[in-house]
């Protein structure tokens, strides 16, 4: 075990902390929340990004922990991961519903001290040819390259968090970021399980637009290019009131 992970449970005995950052989310929060807080976790903790509907009430309503903080993903996190207690964080965006039984897995994917964080397998909630296409484009880049990103719940023992110097304050691409960091820190597994997140972008948008933008802002984050460029190339004009962005 790595000397910043000295006296902390791996495993069975781990307790998990979940941060779900929330934007405007009235709609979808309350099927996240309900399966997080029917599981085995020590607190669930909604930061909320300064909504203008229900999502805060909402939240609240249901028992887990509300904080408040401006709309930036990367922010919101390290606010909540600094309020968490647990041993393992997980964070889930807000339209996405975790697996039966996922505390269990994340605790068997962590066990190992050589693997430095998780994630889950990505399924999207719409029928189509098109969006098991985009299921199996992911699939195979985590099997690749072992990057999975925010829409598939990375998790990670808060000590290898802390040690890889939490999200970025970036306004686009900060799970990317994260990842690529954690990678160098151990290894990066799937749990067996999948999320189930909202095809709503590429419902709306278009399957293979929301796709080429995506990859081209991989590219772009290569090349060094600044990230609010990228960040204004790859929200949609109708998702400027809301800074949260799609997810990859």
């Amino acid at each position: 075990m790595r000397p910043d992970e000295a006296g902390s449970a791996r495993g069975a005995g781990a307790s998990i902390s979940v941060v779900i950052p929330a934007l405007n989310e009235e709609r979808r929060i309350a099927a996240a929340l309900r399966r997080v807080l029917a599981a085995d976790v020590s607190e669930v903790i909604v930061v909320d990004g300064g909504s203008e509907d229900r999502t805060a009430e909402i939240a609240s309503d249901l028992g887990a922990i509300v904080l408040r903080t401006r709309a930036n993903r990367g922010l919101q996190q390290n606010l909540g991961a600094r309020r968490a207690k647990g041993e393992y964080l997980l964070f889930l965006h807000a339209d996405t519903v975790l697996p039966r039984g996922f505390p269990e897995q994340v605790r068997k994917t962590l066990s190992s001290p050589e693997v430095s964080a998780g994630a889950f397998r990505f399924r999207l909630d719409a029928d189509g040819w098109q969006y098991r296409l985009v299921e199996r484009v992911v699939a195979l880049r985590c099997r690749l390259f072992r990057l999975p990103y925010g829409d598939q719940a990375i998790f990670m023992p808060a000590a290898r968090f802390r040690r890889a110097g939490g999200f970025s304050d970036l306004p686009v691409m900060e799970d990317f970021d994260l990842i690529r960091r954690l990678q160098k820190l151990g290894r990066i597994e799937l749990a067996a399980g999948s999320v189930i997140t909202s095809a709503r972008r590429w419902m709306r948008d278009g399957v293979w637009s929301v796709t080429a933008r995506h990859q081209l802002c991989i590219l772009g984050y290569y090349a060094r290019i600044a990230p609010g460029r990228l960040a204004r190339f790859r929200e949609p004009a109708q998702d400027c009131q809301s800074p949260q962005r799609p997810q990859m």
